[in-house]
Formats: C-alpha cells, structure tokens, sequence
C-alpha cells in the first residue's frame, strides 16, 4: 500500500490558511511537490523535499499538549515523521508517529483535525543533505495519558498550554498548539 497522493493533494489543497502567509506558503508548495515530483512522500527525495506528518496530541482533559524531546535535534516537537510504505493516508501517518513515538492512545473512528502546513528545514545527517520537510499537521485527543518514551526520544512528556513557552517551541509549533486549544476544546 502506497500513500494516497490524490487524498493528500485534495486535502492540503481544502486547507483554509485563515490568512496566515506561512500556512499559505506551505500549501502550495506542498501542491507543487505533490502535482510535480514522482515520489514526494519518500524520504529519500530530497530535492525539493518530502511529506511528512505529525500531530498535536491534547490530553482527555484539553489542557495539555504532548510534546517530545528529539534525541538528534535535541529541541521539544510534536510527534510525527516520515511517511511509511505501510501509509495509506498522511493521517494514517500522523497516527503511527504518536503510537512509535509517544505510545499514546488515539480514539479510532474519530478523525484528526487538520490543523497547519509546516516546510521547514531539516540539518544534514547520517548520510542525508540538508533537505525540507513538507509536514501536515494534525489534530487529535487523546483516549488516556498514558505515554512512553521511544528510542527517537529523551523525554516524551504533557506540556501544559500554560506553560508552553517553557519548552521554547519555535513559532509554527506555537501557532499550531494553539489553534488545537481553540479548534479540540
């Protein structure tokens, strides 16, 4: 099973960026790598990039947001990744990252929220340039707040909204949680 490209482009395409430029930016260069590049979801494409996805995790409560600390950026992130063969949908993907990730729960049958657009770049490392990563960033709530840490990880930990500033996110992390706040409560 190979990852969906018509799904994908249909919904980053529906993507309203609310007027925020960089939500706008990374739609249509997301729909330009999608509609021109033959494998824009594997991770060896590194010119112009690839897909990616993630999520913002809210607690059962909605006062906390899941964050964890990267082992090879050393800096707090959502969870989420690359796209995997297995992935019918950049969901689908998002789902699997919090499980390997964070190993919390997510209710199925109620989807994610498609919450922003991200191209960011990504450091040169283990045999891999300097590339981007086109991330879809999704929404959801999680059914308990039960978490472990993965071998990717230092710490997996519940952020509270409150307290965010602490975990020096950059400002689309910070915009995205934010959004989950309003658009999750």
């Amino acid at each position: 099973m190979a990852l969906d490209l018509d799904g994908a482009l249909a919904l980053i395409s529906s993507f309203e960026p609310d007027g925020i430029e960089s939500y706008e930016h990374a739609r249509r260069a997301m729909i330009s790598l999608i509609r021109d590049i033959p494998n824009p979801a594997v991770r060896t494409t590194f010119e112009p990039g690839h897909l990616t996805a993630s999520a913002i995790v809210l607690s059962p409560g909605r006062d906390h947001v899941l964050l964890v600390h990267h082992k090879r950026l050393q800096r707090w992130l959502q969870p989420g990744g690359h796209i995997e063969a297995t992935d019918a949908t950049l969901e689908e993907a998002a789902r699997r990252e919090v499980l390997e990730e964070t190993g919390a729960t997510l209710p199925q049958g109620i989807p994610g929220v498609l919450l922003g657009l991200d191209v960011h770049p990504i450091p040169a490392a283990r045999g891999e340039p300097q590339h981007l990563h086109h991330d879809v960033l999704f929404g959801f709530v999680a059914s308990d707040d039960e978490i472990r840490v993965s071998e990717e990880s230092h710490a997996v930990q519940w952020a509270a909204g409150r307290e965010l500033d602490r975990f020096e996110p950059d400002a689309p992390l910070a915009r995205t949680v934010m959004r989950a706040f309003a658009r999750l409560a």
